[in-house]
């Protein structure tokens, strides 16, 4: 499939190569290029074409699939979001991502988010574990607070916690990875006591905070040194932009590694051979997804199709088009935040998994190798 995607996309009348693209990430002595991966939540749509609804097990298979297409591919990143309602039907990342770490061999596995605020942080730095030394090293976690409140309620949690909780399950969270033993004290967990936590990961266990809005969580993740992933799918991205040089600030100012300086940005996304034939047949799935998923009953509804055009416009939040227009607004982004890694949502809304997997295709085979540019990165 991907030598006929390869072919089709040749015909285009922009020629890919012509416009390479060179994004570097800066440190004080080496450079590396943006890292490009997807991300999915697992939904469970009703195709708004057919209305044929897939099985749950179904889903988890398409999942692996695309998970190990993106591995075989070059892809960088794959991520698996938790949520904890039937339409939405992975609860456990984690044993998502050693699933997918037995059918792949270099693409690292992260979650997308981990709703830390209602889960036990040792169980959750166990499990991650465990998952990292199964994929030789490769897992990644994402704690945040998510935007669906489900788990609260599931877990016993009093959502008027929501902040503190939070706040001190990550720090909680930091701490097990720095000590493979602790004694902690806090309110909504039992102490420990020289406790042992085990298994230990591979190596550091890398550990971003996922924002969204929020101001203030940007500046928390740089006042913790940790790398920061701003999820929007919703409004302009240079909105974003005082938030994400504040993060940079605060982190300069509390002298953290630098090597902990980073930003991912993440939207959803869907490529295809040209502009008019993404933004056509993307349209019913995405509209869909926002009909059948919204995280409360009032922000449920169609999304317009013009209100739909206007993200995927260049200055809007989504990555709908041509490789060409993705590679044009990932040099937008760019310079708006100087990010080291994108995460695109391709599966939502019952999208069928053949159009996934072109998506992902086209991803790999032309917006990548514009991302690695052509070897004239420079130390800065």
């Amino acid at each position: 499939m991907a030598g006929e995607l390869i072919n089709e996309a040749e015909s285009n009348d922009v020629d890919l190569k012509a416009k390479s693209l060179t994004l570097t990430t800066k440190t004080n002595t080496a450079v590396s290029t943006m890292e490009l991966g997807i991300y999915t939540f697992g939904d469970i749509t009703p195709d708004p074409n057919s209305g044929r609804t897939i099985s749950t097990a179904q889903r988890y298979a398409e999942i692996l699939a695309a998970a190990k297409l993106a591995d075989e591919t070059g892809l960088h990143v794959f991520g698996v979001g938790e949520h904890h309602r039937l339409d939405l039907p992975i609860s456990s990342p984690a044993v998502v991502m050693a699933a997918i770490a037995g059918g792949t061999k270099r693409i690292r596995l992260s979650s997308a988010v981990t709703i830390l605020s209602t889960l036990d942080p040792v169980r959750v730095f166990q499990d991650f574990a465990t998952v990292d030394l199964l994929s030789g090293g490769r897992a990644e976690l994402i704690a945040g607070r998510g935007a669906y409140i489900e788990s609260f309620s599931l877990f016993g949690d009093d959502f008027a916690n929501y902040d503190a909780l939070f706040a001190e399950k990550l720090d909680l969270l930091l701490r097990l990875s720095e000590s493979e033993r602790i004694t902690w004290n806090g309110r909504f967990r039992s102490s420990l006591n020289n406790s042992q936590i085990s298994p230990r990961p591979a190596g550091k266990l890398p550990i971003w905070l996922g924002v969204g809005g929020n101001p203030e969580s940007a500046l928390r993740a740089g006042e913790l040194g940790l790398p920061v992933i701003l999820a929007n799918i919703s409004q302009p991205p240079a909105n974003f932009v005082t938030q994400i040089a504040a993060y940079r600030q605060r982190h300069a100012e509390r002298g953290h590694d630098a090597s902990t300086l980073k930003v991912a940005i993440a939207t959803h996304t869907h490529v295809a051979k040209d502009s008019q034939r993404a933004l056509d047949e993307f349209y019913p799935y995405y509209s869909a997804y926002f009909r059948e998923h919204a995280p409360r009953a009032n922000l449920s509804g169609e999304v317009l199709r013009d209100v739909y055009e206007k993200r995927a416009e260049p200055g809007g939040p989504i990555f709908v088009g041509s490789p060409q227009q993705i590679i044009d607004k990932l040099m937008y982004e760019r310079e708006l935040f100087a990010h080291d890694r994108f995460l695109g949502q391709v599966d939502i809304g019952g999208l069928p998994y053949a159009k996934v997997a072109r998506s992902i295709e086209l991803l790999a085979t032309h917006v990548l190798p514009a991302i690695r540019g052509s070897g004239v990165n420079q130390v800065c």
